[in-house]
């Protein structure tokens, strides 16, 4: 879509009111005559009626009458309620039989109902009301007082602690095999949503990269990816910018930094596109690299590809892991995960979380299938010298991993292409 003037100088509004500088405002004015591609559409009934009726079908596998599912992203995939989390507890149970109820406090009611997607009835309680009653009543009502009743694994320990206390006789158990069964494999509007985050990441990286000079700080340069980023449609954008020594230490360090010649610049980012999320790193030199820069660069490159052919469908996740990390052994890194080397796993679940389960790291024994997403970043860290992640996403079809952003293969041309 084309970008409206007024939808980007509100932008600008909201982005200078959180302290950014100049250069993010100027990115913002370049961006107006951007042509952002059409977004893919949200996710709609029929595809959360498809998670509900999937959600049932491993329930009755799985002996659990019924889920209970907090505020957060697996109360969004399911039903379509986006709510932040607060001492007052938003939630749904999903039984599995049935349609689920929404519970929640009584003066949230109208907000939540303009987002539910499902059909679900709404119950609510008041502030000197007990919430987990709501709950404990509905499964009762269900005949669901003695049955194992599912925890989705972020719910807080209160919800657990309060409906023992309310419904003695139930079993609570974890939700894993419901709510990962269903969200660790993507459909293919999940997939679409993903590409778009990742090819607006990719191209906002692109346009940054063209525009670095000496002496620019990695507050000025996160603040024009995240300006790119809402100027092509993205929401919720982030940037990570780590340059020279600090590229060493996988999440920083708080010690000044600048743009330098010869200096490792490392980018780590990404934003969300209706609620799916892109995670991309590229790693270059400004100006001319050093023999040492280039050989781990190439290294780094190379363990990607090596992780690429690892991921086989039903092969354990953490086979992956094992793959690179063998190889980086053979080039006198590690061993394992000791420096320098690849202190951090090989990739991490994506989907409407930056990280998701199940990870690509040793000893995962998850196999390997159609539909889930990880990230393939299998950095080189020296300690005191430099850093070089390099950090792209894919999904397993039933042909092998398909790539959302395509690898750079080389340090001259270090942006990589869309995988669509």
């Amino acid at each position: 879509m084309r970008l409206h003037r007024r939808e980007l100088l509100a932008a600008g509004g909201l982005l200078a009111g959180a302290g950014v500088t100049g250069l993010a405002r100027a990115a913002i004015r370049d961006a107006v005559d951007l042509k952002a591609g059409p977004l893919p559409p949200p996710i709609g009934r029929d595809e959360r009626l498809a998670r509900l009726a999937r959600a049932r079908t491993l329930m009755q596998a799985n002996d659990i009458g019924a889920i209970v599912v907090e505020s957060g992203p697996s109360l969004d995939y399911f039903t379509g309620v986006r709510w932040g989390r607060s001492e007052r507890l938003t939630g749904a149970v999903i039984p599995a039989t049935g349609d689920p109820i929404i519970v929640t406090p009584f003066f949230e009611r109208p907000s939540v109902e303009e987002s539910l997607g499902v059909p679900a009835e709404v119950r609510t309680w008041n502030e000197d009301e007990e919430p987990l009653k709501l709950v404990a009543g509905f499964l009762r009502e269900r005949g669901l007082g003695n049955a194992r009743i599912g925890m989705e694994e972020t719910n807080r320990y209160f919800i657990i602690d309060r409906l023992n206390q309310q419904l003695p006789s139930a079993r609570v158990v974890s939700a894993n095999a419901v709510v990962r069964g269903c969200r660790m494999i993507k459909t293919a509007p999940e997939i679409a949503l993903m590409q778009a985050a990742s090819d607006l990441t990719l191209a906002t990286i692109a346009d940054v990269h063209g525009k670095l000079k000496e002496g620019m700080t990695p507050a000025d340069i996160s603040e024009m990816m995240e300006a790119g980023m809402v100027a092509r449609g993205g929401t919720n954008p982030w940037a990570l910018v780590l340059l020279g020594e600090a590229a060493a230490y996988p999440h920083g360090s708080g010690k000044p930094q600048a743009v330098k010649r010869s200096e490792v610049v490392l980018i780590d980012t990404g934003c969300s596109v209706r609620g799916y999320q892109s995670d991309i790193s590229r790693t270059f030199v400004f100006g001319d690299p050093t023999a040492e820069q280039r050989k781990v660069w190439d290294q780094v490159a190379r363990g990607q590809q090596i992780a690429n052919a690892a991921a086989k469908l039903g092969a354990p996740a953490g086979s992956v892991d094992d793959a690179v990390r063998a190889a980086y052994v053979s080039w006198g890194y590690g061993p394992g995960y000791k420096l320098p080397g690849l202190s951090h796993r090989t990739g991490h679940g994506i989907g409407m979380e930056g990280h998701e389960p199940v990870n690509l790291v040793h000893g995962e024994m998850t196999p390997l299938a159609p539909g889930m997403c990880f990230s393939n970043e299998p950095g080189i860290y020296l300690p005191g010298k430099f850093g070089i992640r390099l950090e792209d996403c894919f999904h397993m079809t039933a042909n092998g991993p398909k790539w959302f952003s395509v690898p750079p293969k080389s340090l001259e041309e270090p942006m990589g292409q869309s995988g669509a």
